[in-house]
């Protein structure tokens, strides 16, 4: 792990997921590239964290996939958001933006 990285936090890794899918379509390698360019290389998720999540999140509706061939021609799992998905991301986010503030708040206290 690099200085710039860090550890996930638990809870982290389905918001970051959400969140680098977008609206948009990856399989899991570029899944995984895209969070480290969206949280600047603090985050690199390892495959051994990423499919189950993936795999967890597409039973619980979030996520829908597909085969598709990647852009080396090889056979890939593609995965887009669904709507519940798009709905959980908010879900998420609010939960973050609480726990930030409140770390923010303790940081400040004396």
């Amino acid at each position: 792990m690099s200085p710039t990285q860090t550890n996930l936090l638990q809870g982290t890794l389905d918001l970051l997921i959400l969140q680098a899918i977008g609206d948009s379509e990856f399989h899991g390698l570029g899944i995984s590239r895209r969070i480290e360019q969206i949280t600047r290389g603090t985050f690199h998720v390892k495959p051994g964290s990423l499919f189950p999540a993936l795999h967890r999140m597409e039973e619980a509706g979030w996520l829908t996939s597909s085969w598709g061939e990647s852009e080396n021609n090889r056979r890939a799992r593609y995965y887009r958001r669904t709507k519940v998905g798009e709905k959980q991301l908010g879900v998420e986010t609010r939960q973050w933006e609480t726990i930030v503030r409140g770390i923010a708040s303790a940081l400040k206290a004396t």
